[in-house]
């Protein structure tokens, strides 16, 4: 039913008479209407399915908005020809069908307002190629637009406000071009192109404000953007995956809060002129053999996280040239064999731990690049793992260059100036070839070469490092044509030119260095060591606790075996040599801190340990912000355990299963050295979950061989927990009813045990819950009696959680 007049006129005079009239609907309009002629629809609501299929001009008389297409269902209207529609407002309520499909020929649609509750708001196909100019559409439940059986056409200045899908879907070979177009407020991706052939082009485009990714490319499609903004999004920004192709040009991707661009599974990637910023994990996420990632002259700064800029693994490869990289807290990550970055001229800076990290049997290749303001310039971390920095400055690190674990890179015609700590490090098995490389004004050493690790040095220069040139320990570096301008800055007069003399081994500092030794008593106020108490009062309190047998008896196990073991060697007999490090397995809450607390106590009174104090520490206490500080966390967390046990909480969180972005790494590679260097000075005790621990165990080959037994600390028992409870009672001075010991039974039994089940902490919590409700309950009675204020009753139970 129309509201309206239907004016259908020809452009020829010679046609005019015959076919100019009124309508009452725009169907018979239509219908009489030619190619050529131009329909004029006064004001308002056409409640009509309508298909355009000859080339008219479809206007409301009235100006824009004033005619309404609102059919009950269906398609509110098809365009099959090369017609013009303009400036009307379409509406459709059928969730299964488009409110505007566009089948065939080279319509054009302009100032339309689709605004639709449907499954797609505007659809072309079957081969069209519409000229769709300043139209928006409005669809909460379905797609925007949709481009699809190889259609295309030219979208221009239109915008979606809204989708319940995606914005701009374009699949089955279509090639749509967008210009200056606006994608904003969808629930999943705002553009997304997929399957073989697909092409779409954007310039002068903004998608922002999408529940999900910005712009997703797939399967074998492929794209180009430029001058385009992704923005505000909750998922990442770019996405390519499965042999994508996305070519982008001076564009701006930024405020994303996962990766701003991510690419896998062979997909190729250029980028030229491109600003990434304000990301929250990796600014560039390059991953799987055959996928490839090209920036030139671009811009990553400003993470908003905790993760690497640009992130390279699985055997992908990363060209980076004339790009600059700053203000991230690591710059570039490559991992895994295969994996390699090609970086040219490019600048790294503000880096808050390491600007480049090379892993896992990954290759890197730096040429005529800079680093400065890092914690770490380059870190070369383990076997396989290599490459090559030419002529490669590196400016204001703490360290700046360390190899470790047998990695093996070239530097050629490096400088580093200004380190904190070390201008080149090795240690661990690293190796490296040094040719012709300066240090110069480092506050520590200028290569400090430890654990008799076989570098190589041709004509290496170090000038004005405080603590000398060159450190080398036994059997050292190979060195030829070395020359530093003195020992260290404290000699009173450089020598320019002086050979390199090989040192013998020393002590170490810094990053896996040992510890400093003690200072004097005079000049450090220690606490003095508590009275140690006889072995027997000690094991005393170990068999009062509730449950644990098992743990208790290998605990006397191995005292035993400790104290035989100083008594042979009292007798000129050869002692055992036993490893008194322990590995603690259980969940929380069964007594793993008191027994070692015990522990410590014990092996005090046997005259093992100097004091057997007990340093409780957690991942947070050992993990630093940057590299270095990690090193001397744990280092100074080792220190205060000194004759002592340090006892170390979930110490499966220094191993996380993705520790390719983790520092924790670095907390066990140093610990396991001080357990080594000062075996006899520091009992060290790891404890948590079963099945975590032995993830942590196996992170380090060294860790494992460390620890000399795991003790698994089980769950209590209902009777064990009801036990705890009982003794809270009596250290508390309060008494159960007659009845209370079986319901507490029942309720430990019936108790879930969930993976944060407290154990011993649940039957505490227990009691400290009834003792508030006998509270409550006698804080009623005026003048309660002397067994009302001991008695606990099954009222007093608190309900299950």
């Amino acid at each position: 039913m129309a509201h309206g007049v239907v004016q259908v006129t020809s452009p020829s005079s010679s046609r005019w008479r015959r076919r100019t009239g009124e309508y009452e609907t725009l169907a018979a309009a239509i219908e009489a209407a030619a190619d050529g002629d131009v329909l004029s629809v006064s004001a308002g609501t056409y409640r009509e399915n309508l298909v355009l299929d000859r080339a008219v001009t479809l206007r409301g008389a009235d100006g824009p908005g004033t005619v309404r297409i609102a059919p009950a269902s269906g398609v509110a209207l098809t365009v099959r020809a090369a017609a013009t529609v303009q400036d009307l407002l379409v509406e459709c309520q059928d969730i299964s069908a488009a409110a505007l499909l566009v089948e065939g020929g080279a319509p054009e649609l302009s100032g339309l307002r689709i605004s639709t509750r449907s499954a797609v708001g505007l659809e072309v196909r079957e081969g069209a190629r519409p000229t769709v100019r300043r139209c928006t559409v409005d669809n909460p439940a379905g797609l925007g637009i949709s481009v699809l059986d190889a259609a295309g056409g030219l979208f221009e200045e239109c915008e979606v406000v809204a989708a319940g899908q995606t914005g701009i879907a374009v699949r089955g070979g279509a090639t749509p071009r967008l210009e200056r177009c606006r994608v904003h407020h969808t629930s999943a991706a705002g553009i997304s192109a997929t399957g073989e052939n697909t092409v779409v082009e954007a310039v002068g485009c903004e998608v922002f404000e999408i529940r999900g990714t910005g712009v997703q490319i797939s399967s074998r499609a492929s794209a180009h953007f430029t001058d385009c903004q992704v923005h505000r999004t909750t998922g990442d920004g770019i996405t390519l995956d499965t042999d994508a192709v996305l070519a982008l040009s001076d564009c701006d991707i930024h405020d994303i809060p996962e990766n701003a661009i991510d690419l896998r599974a062979r997909s190729v990637l250029t980028l030229t002129r491109c600003t990434v910023r304000r990301f929250g994990r990796n600014g560039l996420s390059v991953w799987d053999p055959g996928t490839r990632a090209d920036a030139n002259s671009c811009e990553i700064h400003d993470s908003t996280g905790d993760y690497p800029a640009v992130w390279v693994s699985d055997g992908a490869v990363a060209i980076l040239d004339a790009c600059r990289v700053h203000d991230v807290p690591d710059a570039l990550f490559v991992l895994d064999r295969g994996s390699r970055a090609d970086v040219v001229d490019t600048d790294f800076a503000q880096i808050r731990n390491t600007a480049v990290s090379v892993s896992d049997g990954a290759n890197v290749q730096l040429d005529d690049c800079r680093i400065r303001e890092a914690a770490t310039g380059a870190w070369f971390r383990d076997h396989g793992s290599g490459g090559t920095l030419a002529q490669v400055t590196i400016d204001d690190t703490a360290t700046g260059v360390i190899v470790t674990k047998g990695a093996d890179p070239t530097l050629e015609r490096c400088t580093v100036t200004n380190p904190a700590e070390s201008g080149i490090y090795v240690s661990a098995e690293g190796r490296g070839t040094f040719t012709a490389c300066r240090v110069t004004g480092s506050r520590g050493y200028g290569f400090h070469i430890i654990d008799g690790c076989r570098s190589t040095l041709t004509r290496c220069r170090t000038e004005r490092c405080a603590r000398g040139g060159y450190e080398f320990a036994e059997p050292g570096p190979v060195t030829e044509e070395c020359t530093s301008d003195r020992a260290a800055t404290t000699d009173p007069a450089p020598v320019a030119g002086a050979p390199v003399q090989q040192a013998t081994a020393a002590q170490s500092f810094g990053l896996l260095g040992g510890v400093p030794a003690q200072r004097p008593v005079a000049a450090e106020a220690e606490a003095p060591a508590p009275p140690s108490r006889a072995s027997d009062d000690v094991l005393g309190d170990l068999d009062a606790l509730v449950g644990l047998d098992s743990v208790k008896r290998e605990v006397r196990t191995l005292i035993d075996l400790i104290a035989v073991g100083r008594r042979r060697q009292e007798a000129g007999l050869k002692a055992p040599s036993l490893r008194r490090h322990l590995v603690f397995t259980g969940s929380p809450g069964t007594g793993k801190t008191t027994v070692a607390r015990l522990y410590g106590e014990i092996l005090a009174s046997l005259g093992v340990l100097e004091r057997g104090h007990l340093v409780e520490v957690a991942r947070v206490d050992l993990v630093g912000e940057h590299i270095g500080s990690t090193a001397i966390r744990t280092q100074e967390a080792f220190e205060r355990a000194r004759g002592g046990v340090l006892f170390i909480d979930e110490a499966y969180a220094l191993a996380p299963e993705d520790s390719g972005r983790d520092f924790g790494r670095e907390a066990i590679d140093t610990l396991v050295k001080l357990m080594e260097d000062h075996r006899d000075a520091v009992v060290v005790i790891v404890a948590g979950y079963t099945a975590e621990m032995d993830r942590f165990l196996a992170s380090n080959p060294g860790v494992a061989s460390r620890f000399s037994r795991t003790i698994t600390f089980g769950d209590y028992t209902a009777d064990e927990l009801l036990r705890i409870v009982e003794a809270q009672v009596l250290e508390h001075e309060y008494r159960l009813g007659d009845d209370v010991g079986e319901a507490l039974l029942k309720y430990f039994t019936a108790i879930p045990r969930g993976p944060g089940f407290g154990n011993g902490r649940a039957a505490r919590q227990t009691f400290e819950a009834m003792v508030e409700r006998h509270a409550g309950r006698l804080a009623q009675v005026a003048e309660p009696t002397h067994d009302e204020l001991q008695l606990l009753y099954s009222e007093d139970l608190p309900e299950l959680p």
